[in-house]
């Protein structure tokens, strides 16, 4: 029995062999019209690999902007503005209700009280200037608490975090990111060294790992280049930079300089500084990470609502779960990617057209080689499977320069449109698989066709 099979076997590989030689054979006398009728599965089989290529490549993003956002986070960024939630009346004053603004202490109290919260960390940013042996330039100084780091996935590639001490204590010391350490420790090893951020001198604790990100991203997630950023403890930022919540005499001062000084003709001030007058939150950003990923909208509803009663119903602070922006532009790639596959199909479908016409066509002009095979001992397989090949060879070839054609068109969209492209091997794959599938499909029934012709009529055809 097993021999039987074999022999089974080795005359279909040899019939296969011989229908793929007769194939090409056939469309070397006409490689022009083959290469024509080609071109259909070639900007198809293309299209799917620039779609596949889209697809991975905004996948791989997502992915990367997760690592970036953190998993799991829900972000609370403090409104300058206040706004009530229960609308007024007409003629009805309603007094304006006293908020603390969003506070380190709204961090703690979300970490101790709700359950699926796994860790919470405040961020305070300052615009200041960085200095150290002649160098000056602009930078930020952020307070943060220890657990920031994790939440961001920022790794420490040199030293250490802040210890218990110096978060308690409020030292002068600091994590820089690499590009602080590129252009202010050139030739030696920041660690231990001392660095000037705005009027205080900070001793260098940490380096954090280099995270390569373009402008355009870190403008579109809304987050900062941590490779420029210093990193100072959360306590040391309140007690020796600033604390909204408190109101000391370098802050009467300077009111009361910004007020006495006029400048003619300039009477608009700078919207920054306006804005930082105004702004009386202790935090710039709140950052919660929840233990499970299906708890994260749950939770980012009772957190709203136990800001909303620690703010005294007063609405100055706004929710944003990464995680749902990141899906909702996914599926909106997902959407642009099922266009392209629809203009991709419809591409395909025509070049399959355009194989069964030429085939048709090819059948009444080889009636005579038909019956002379047939004469000879051709059985119906043989001539059907010569016909099959030769679709087959002219879909395939066309998938080849598709996926060459595709790769370059990837390629060329990453460069252009500035969208990342990734070309995978189960991409070329599924291209291979899309243009035999092609040639199988609109083949069969031109090769039925040829193979159903009667021996004798294909003799006496003129």
């Amino acid at each position: 029995m097993m021999a039987g099979q074999s022999d089974r076997w080795r005359a279909f590989l040899a019939t296969a062999a011989f229908a793929f030689r007769s194939g090409i054979e056939a469309l070397s006398h006409n490689s022009l019209r083959a290469a024509l009728t080609s071109l259909g599965i070639l900007f198809g089989v293309a299209s799917v690999i620039a779609m596949l290529a889209i697809g991975r490549g905004a996948e791989q993003e997502i992915i990367a902007q997760m690592r970036l956002l953190g998993s799991n986070n829900i972000i609370v960024k403090p409104i300058v503005e206040q706004r009530e939630e229960a609308a007024k009346q007409a003629g009805e004053k309603q007094p304006r209700r006293f908020s603390p603004g969003l506070t380190a202490r709204d961090g703690h109290s979300i970490a101790a009280v709700i359950p699926e919260v796994e860790s919470a960390s405040g961020e305070v940013v300052l615009n200041t200037l960085i200095t150290r042996q002649g160098r000056r330039r602009t930078g930020k100084i952020v307070g943060v608490d220890t657990a920031y780091f994790a939440l961001l996935n920022l790794d420490v590639a040199n030293g250490h975090l802040f210890n218990r001490a110096q978060i308690e204590e409020g030292k002068p010391v600091a994590i820089i990111g690499a590009g602080v350490k590129a252009r202010f420790f050139t030739t030696e090893d920041p660690l231990g060294k001392s660095i000037k951020v705005g009027e205080n001198w900070l001793t260098v604790v940490g380096v954090l790992a280099d995270r390569p990100m373009s402008e355009q991203t870190a403008q579109r997630l809304g987050i900062r280049d941590a490779n420029l950023d210093v990193y100072v403890p959360m306590t040391t930022m309140l007690l020796r930079y600033r604390d909204r919540t408190r109101v000391s005499a370098r802050d009467i001062e300077q009111a009361s300089r910004e007020a006495n000084v006029v400048v003619p003709g300039n009477e608009a001030e700078d919207a920054d500084r306006v804005a930082e007058r105004r702004n009386y939150h202790q935090l710039d950003r709140l950052i919660v990470r929840v233990k499970e990923a299906n708890t994260v909208a749950p939770t980012a509803e009772v957190m709203r609502r136990m800001l909303e009663r620690r703010h005294n119903s007063v609405i100055d602070f706004e929710i944003a779960v990464p995680e749902e922006l990141l899906r909702q532009e996914q599926r909106t790639r997902s959407i642009f990617n099922m266009v392209l596959g629809a203009i991709a199909s419809i591409s395909l479908v025509v070049g399959g057209i355009g194989i069964m016409n030429i085939m048709l066509a090819s059948i009444l002009e080889r009636i005579r080689e038909i019956g002379v095979r047939r004469a000879l001992g051709a059985t119906q397989r043989e001539i059907l499977a010569q016909f099959l090949a030769e679709a087959v060879l002219i879909s395939l070839a066309g998938g080849v320069a598709g996926i060459v054609l595709g790769a370059a068109i990837s390629m060329g969209i990453e460069q252009l449109a500035d969208i990342k492209t990734v070309v995978s091997g189960m991409s070329v794959f599924v291209a291979f698989g899309v243009s035999i599938s092609v040639g199988l499909v609109f083949g069969i029934l031109p090769a039925w066709r040829a193979a159903r012709q009667d021996p004798v009529v294909c003799l006496r055809y003129e």
